[in-house]
């Protein structure tokens, strides 16, 4: 049975969700399933819909097809695409989200064949994205439906900037719970580090000592850990929107603040 994902902004007000699922289970009827990774990305913001999608996708079986819907307007110069990376379909707008989901070249890259004489162009992420998903979910191959290309829109990926003892990096997004993340990743902590003592700076805090779990630090106190996706995180512990404040609102840990970290010499 195919496993066709949605990450999408279409967010749960409205019936858009619920017509693609509907569009994909008149084609493909029992013999799939369908799973929310998010219809919450915030409008048009390809690098949160990364970050999501980036940290959810391994998660699922090799083959699965995931359905990106995010700024996803087509136009005769911003095509839809469908992607291959690590056995997994990728299927959106050539708008520079699939550059920040990709760790090195992906394994093939197709411009989806568009008739621009229809009106398929008004509710892509139903009309164009899910119907090539259903193509690929009864077997099809990807040359039926596309042609291969070379290249595709690219962001340039927020990296880190280091010396010797030091790391500078920004939040790259804040969850649901106002956790701030950043784009600090546990193993650059560690090849720049070397086991080395550390000041974690932030606004005018700071943390000197990470913790494995949240609860390793009272209720309210805030703390800092690298989180199931790898990235240094800072948070705040039972800390949330409506639950005494998190990192983003209390300690202004908002999308691209500042983090250093600086190791003893």
């Amino acid at each position: 049975m195919a496993i066709i994902t949605l990450t999408t902004d279409l967010g749960i007000k409205d019936y858009y969700v619920s017509a693609v699922k509907g569009t994909i289970l008149k084609e493909l009827k029992n013999d799939v399933t369908i799973v929310d990774i998010s219809n919450q990305i915030k409008i048009f913001d390809v690098r949160n819909a990364a970050y999501t999608i980036k940290n959810a996708f391994e998660n699922f079986p090799v083959g699965t097809i995931h359905i990106l819907g995010i700024d996803a307007g087509i136009t005769v110069t911003r095509q839809a695409i469908l992607m291959e990376y690590k056995g997994h379909f990728f299927i959106g707008a050539d708008n520079g989200l699939f550059s920040l989901i990709y760790d090195f070249p992906p394994e093939k890259l197709y411009e989806l064949n568009i008739d621009f004489n229809t009106n398929v162009l008004t509710f892509p992420t139903r009309d164009i994205f899910a119907k090539a998903a259903c193509h690929i979910a009864r077997g099809g191959t990807p040359e039926v439906i596309g042609k291969r290309i070379n290249k595709i829109a690219s962001f340039q990926k927020p990296i880190p900037q280091t010396q010797e003892s030091f790391i500078k990096g920004i939040i790259i997004h804040v969850d649901s719970y106002g956790n701030s993340i950043t784009n600090i990743s546990r193993k650059l902590f560690e090849e720049i580090g070397k086991n080395r003592s550390y000041i974690i700076g932030f606004r005018n805090y700071e943390v000197t000592k990470l913790s494995h779990n949240y609860s390793d630090v009272q209720d309210a106190m805030y703390l800092g850990l690298f989180n199931t996706g790898g990235n240094l995180e800072i948070a705040i512990n039972k800390g949330a929107e409506g639950h005494g404040g998190s990192a983003s609102t209390l300690l202004g840990l908002r999308e691209d603040e500042i983090i250093t970290v600086t190791f003893k010499k």
